[in-house]
């Protein structure tokens, strides 16, 4: 009778996730499919966007570009070259080096030839580190400001480098990136085009392994060598480029990532800059922001531009990628918690209807389930609770149409953005599709549900290092 019993819900356990997968993995089309219909728009809008009447315009706000630096020594020159040489006709670039430990502004001192000026940093956000100094190039015209703290993390950075920017605009970015020569005016022209209403927009971060750089520019689009960061390309490609463009594209954009996003200051002031006590400082400011403004009851957009493109470098080891898985969902569940009062709460429309209880459902407890899925189903095939016809079918939705669901967002990439040139590197991305779901995912899976597990238990929170390689420049002839 027991057994009997254990059968049954192993087969009713196996069932609910097999439908959990068809929800999953078609909630990821229909956004890929609104994310086309958005790009078809833009594509058509491209000619007519007026980005050299912006540059040469007078009223154009200025952008202050916020680089939080911790160890960053590998790629930081080559990072902040390509900012500065950035097309835009009125901006600065700050970097806050966060107490590092290698020889992070010995570089960028030895380029720049720094000098120390005596300037009192206004505390209009809450900071917790001590400053030791600012610093700004000796003869060279750069508009580059170095600050030089003791470290205190991202967060504590990012304050910092609030309470110092001179424009109305605040451009967070990481240090291992590399933007495209116009990505500040893209991302900035919807403050320009709806200053009023435009509150925050985002850019898309692309993954630079792999490709060649001279100058701090990207001169050549490549597919990494390994196998491990040509999965994350994919995985990019499918959950930051179309995923955060079709959840723009119906008003709930909820993530805007720290390697490239843009806020009116006098937001960020308002709002006392970013959350100390999270570990996904991006993404809470952002909740916090919809959640500022609908009590506010005022009309705003935070848009996501998939034009506009930040190149950084993604992790290539497990032992660094399950670093940044952790702490990704670890920030995911601190946040939603923190913000559990938006969830299903009419006040927040669509932010709370919809968008939030999305990811409650598809992104919080997505790795647990996707490990119930990996448990179950051969569980419930060796006691007789269900047949190989079933268990074939279960793979089917759970990982065929996830193959599926990823060629057809390689599909709209490739057609309308089209930057891996090489066939080779399109072999490389379809096949980077199909390991995904081979090993790929049951890891990620058990390394998010361990952040998950950090967060509920209130370790203590660390960022922990990435570990760079740099940017590399082509051989010579």
């Amino acid at each position: 009778m027991i057994a009997e019993y254990v059968r049954e819900w192993l087969r009713v356990t196996d069932l609910a996730i097999l439908f959990y997968f068809l929800a999953i993995n078609t909630s990821y089309l229909i956004l890929i499919v609104l994310a086309a219909a958005e790009f078809v728009k833009h594509s058509r809008h491209r000619p007519f966007a007026g980005f050299e009447e912006m540059y040469r315009s007078p009223l154009t706000p200025g952008v202050s570009v916020l680089v939080p630096a911790y160890n960053e020594s590998a790629g930081i020159v080559p990072a902040v070259h390509g900012m500065l040489a950035l097309r835009y006709p009125l901006f600065e670039v700050i970097v806050i080096d966060d107490g590092s430990t290698d020889d992070t502004f010995e570089r960028l001192n030895r380029e720049f030839d720094l000098v120390q000026v005596p300037l009192v940093i206004p505390d209009e956000v809450p900071t917790k580190g001590m400053v030791f100094g600012v610093y700004v190039p000796r003869l060279r015209p750069e508009p580059l400001t170095v600050v030089v703290k003791e470290n205190g993390g991202k967060t504590d950075a990012l304050n910092t480098g609030i309470n110092l920017a001179r424009h109305p605009l605040v451009c967070m970015a990481d240090a291992d990136s590399i933007m495209d020569p116009q990505a500040l005016l893209s991302v900035a022209k919807p403050f320009s085009d709806d200053p009023l209403r435009t509150a925050a927009t985002g850019g898309v971060v692309r993954i630079a392994n792999g490709c060649k750089v001279v100058a701090g520019r990207i001169v050549d689009v490549q597919m990494p060598p390994s196998w491990l960061v040509r999965i994350q390309v994919v995985e990019y490609l499918r959950a930051f480029l179309l995923g955060r463009t079709g959840w723009s594209r119906l008003g709930g954009l909820l993530v805007i990532s720290g390697a490239f996003g843009m806020f009116r200051r006098d937001l960020l002031v308002e709002l006392g800059g970013l959350d100390h006590n999270t570990i996904g400082e991006d993404a809470e400011l952002v909740f916090r922001l919809h959640r500022h403004l609908r009590k506010k009851r005022l009309d705003y957009r935070v848009i996501f531009m998939a034009e506009p493109v930040s190149w950084s470098e993604a992790p290539s080891s497990l032992r660094v990628l399950a670093r940044q898985r952790k702490r990704w969902h670890r920030g995911i569940t601190e946040i939603l918690w923190k913000h559990r009062g938006m969830i299903l709460n009419p006040r927040y429309g669509r932010i709370g209807l919809v968008a939030i209880p999305y990811y409650v459902v598809f992104e919080l407890l997505a790795p647990m389930i996707e490990l119930a899925g990996v448990i179950m189903m051969p569980l419930g095939l060796l006691l007789g609770a269900i047949d190989l016809t079933f268990a074939i079918q279960f793979l089917l939705v759970a990982y065929g149409y996830a193959i599926v669901v990823n060629l057809i967002a390689l599909a709209v990439e490739e057609l309308t953005f089209h930057r891996y040139s090489r066939w080779t590197d399109l072999v490389a991305a379809i096949g980077a599709s199909a390991l995904e779901n081979i090993g790929f995912r049951q890891l990620t899976a058990v390394w998010r549900s361990s952040g998950t597990g950090a967060a509920i238990r209130r370790g203590r929170q660390v960022w922990g290092e990435m570990t760079r390689t740099g940017f590399s420049a082509p051989e010579g002839p």
